[in-house]
Parts: C-alpha cells; sequence; structure tokens
C-alpha cells in the first residue's frame, strides 16, 4: 500500500505524533509512506523522520506570547501555497493521510481523493470544551487542513468519538525518584529573557528552561537549556513539575508521568486556549492567561494532588489499522482504546 503522510511542522506537537507513527507505521513491510512537511524550515527536520518532501505551507508567528497577525500574513504567501496545492502529484497513491497539513489536504480535495486526519486538530470536529472560538477562527480551523475522515485526538473523550493522545516517549514501568524541586520550563513562544529573569526570584527550585534561542547556561538555579529533544525527554523523567504553554504532545507526556502542570496559553490561539480550558475542566492542570508571579508562586509553593493517566498505545492500534486498510470506525477504534486507559489520582 502507497501512503501519503502529511505533517504540519509548526510547533513540535505534531513532529514527536509523526515521529511516533513512523516508528510503529515501520512494523509494516508492505507499506511504502512519503511523508510530507510543512510550515517549518526544512533544515529543522522531521523529528525521527530522516526521509522527507518538504513544502513551505502555512504557519504562524509569534511574539511575546502571542500570535502576531502581521507577520504572520508577512510570511505566508498564498501564492505560492495554491501553487504547491495545484502541482503536487497524488498519482499512484491508495491513501492519503494529513496530521493538519494543508498542502495534502486541499491537494486531495481538489482532485477528490479521500483524506484520513489524525491529529489533536482535529477533534475539533466535535464539542469538545474551546475557549477564544468565533465565526471566523471556527471556519479558518475547518478549511485549514480538512479531512474526509476525521481521527480526533485528546486528554478526554468528552463522550465522543475521539483518541487518546499518541506518546512519543517511552514511560518506564517504574519511574526514577522524583528530585522535588525539579522544575522543567517550556516556553518557546515567551520572550526567553523575561522568563529567566522572572524565575531569579524563586531561588529554591531549580529551572531547566529549554527555548529555541537559548544556549546552554547555567545561572545559579537557574539552567538555560537548548533545544535538543533526547536531553529533554531525560529531564522531563526525573522533574517534579512542568511549567508549559497548552500545546498538546507535551502535556500528553507530562500526564503519563504523573507531572504537576502549570500552563500559559499562547494569546490569541484558539486551540492553546481550548486546551487550557480543557485542562482546567478536567482537573488536569493549573492555568494562567499571563506569565503572572503570584500565579506561579502559589503554584511552586502549594502543591495539589498529582494524577498519572495510563494510555494505551495509540499509535500501534492506528498504525494496525492503518494497514488493516482503516476498516474499523472511529467510534470502534474510540471505545477499545479508552476502555483500556486508566486514570490514576
Amino acid at each position: 500500500m502507497k501512503i501519503l503522510y502529511g505533517v504540519q511542522g509548526t510547533g513540535n506537537g505534531h513532529i514527536s505524533r509523526a515521529s511516533a507513527m513512523a516508528e510503529k507505521l515501520r512494523t509494516f513491510p508492505d507499506l511504502d509512506i512519503t511523508w510530507l512537511l510543512s510550515g517549518r524550515e526544512r533544515s529543522k527536520g522531521c523529528g525521527g523522520i530522516e526521509r522527507f518532501e518538504w513544502r513551505e505551507g502555512l504557519t504562524f508567528v509569534t511574539r511575546n506570547g502571542g500570535i502576531h497577525v502581521f507577520d504572520t500574513l508577512r510570511k505566508n504567501s498564498l501564492h505560492r501555497f495554491l501553487r504547491d496545492v495545484r502541482d503536487l502529484n497524488l498519482d499512484g497513491y491508495d491513501l492519503v493521510i494529513s496530521d493538519y497539513e494543508p498542502v495534502i489536504s486541499h491537494a486531495a480535495r481538489r482532485k477528490r481523493i479521500p483524506v484520513t486526519g489524525i491529529g489533536h486538530q482535529y477533534a475539533f470536529c466535535h464539542r469538545i470544551p474551546t475557549r477564544g472560538e468565533n465565526p471566523l477562527v471556527k471556519t479558518i480551523m475547518q478549511l485549514f487542513a480538512p479531512a474526509d475522515t476525521a481521527i480526533g485526538l485528546h486528554w478526554h473523550h468528552f463522550g465522543n468519538p475521539i483518541l487518546p493522545p499518541i506518546i512519543d516517549m517511552v514511560i518506564p514501568a517504574e519511574l526514577p525518584p522524583v528530585v522535588g524541586n525539579k522544575v522543567i520550563v517550556y516556553l518557546p513562544f515567551e520572550n526567553p529573557r523575561a522568563v529567566m529573569d522572572l524565575l531569579d526570584r524563586f531561588r529554591q527550585f531549580e529551572f531547566y528552561v529549554y527555548h529555541p534561542e537559548l544556549q546552554d547556561t547555567d545561572i545559579d538555579h537557574r539552567h538555560a537549556r537548548a533545544i535538543s529533544r533526547l536531553r529533554f525527554k531525560q529531564d522531563l523523567l526525573d522533574a517534579e513539575a512542568v511549567l508549559c504553554n497548552s500545546g498538546f504532545e507535551l502535556i500528553s507526556e507530562c500526564l503519563c508521568l504523573g507531572k504537576r502542570i502549570l500552563v500559559k496559553p499562547v494569546f490569541g490561539q484558539m486551540e492553546q486556549l481550548s486546551n487550557a480550558a480543557a485542562l482546567s475542566e478536567l482537573g488536569y492542570a493549573s492555568v494562567m492567561d499571563r506569565i503572572d508571579e503570584n500565579a506561579i508562586n502559589r503554584w511552586l509553593t502549594r502543591p495539589g494532588d498529582t494524577l498519572r493517566i495510563r494510555y494505551p498505545d495509540v499509535a500501534g492500534t492506528l498504525a494496525e489499522w492503518i494497514a488493516g486498510g482503516c476498516r474499523a470506525t472511529p467510534e470502534q477504534l474510540a471505545k477499545g482504546l479508552w476502555d483500556q486507559t486508566v486514570v490514576l489520582r
């Protein structure tokens, strides 16, 4: 079976999910998969996927923790995007899969080829907690990377045929001892210097701050770290808590590992605002709308109850589903996977 699999590269969540899917799909030698990446520079790669096609695609630009509309419009070329959609060759493919990747989705729709969407954004096809939604945002989200069969992923099903998260890390049967004052900070859309300055006020904690603009530097209790997927996951294993934006994949890993979480959603980004709303409704994390010293202090010094969620091997189930011709319905997939999910409080 020949498959074209598109990955939206804005942020690292889609990349992590694609890496996990690629690892499971490799166990089926009859699958011939072409990966296509868009929405980020080609040089940044596609995680664990070494060979891939690349298109410019569409993305958004952030500044100081929020979406910058003017820079986003300036960065994206509608003419180039429409050209890439028109010129993408889909001949010979048996299946087209989109992880919210717009070039593949619109090229397939243009040629009337069914698209299977797999990703967190497709959960928004259902009634789930949302925030920051308006008719324009809802329309953009629906049209960005449309799919005929939508496999949405979320931390809870909310009574819908939504699947649990895909986890791109090996969760040990026995977790290492937690370092009680170790806090991971991953706020890639915030000003890193401002974040480092703020954390200087909490000297009883050791902060490991990962950011695309930082290099490895240790300043007392603040440890600046360049982005490293392997080292980040190693640090995450024995950390006590995580301060991050409300992206989907990292929080999924934190829930699997039983970490306390404080999230600050990207301002103006409906998906992140909605993720924060879902976390608050489920009681899975603390939420602050802006970088707030008092909110951080309360979270650090008054820890509440923690929980750990044992999600099943969603990537493995989906890889088997794809290899078998996608016969089961989303409802059947969801029921089987949620029956295997355990929430430990």
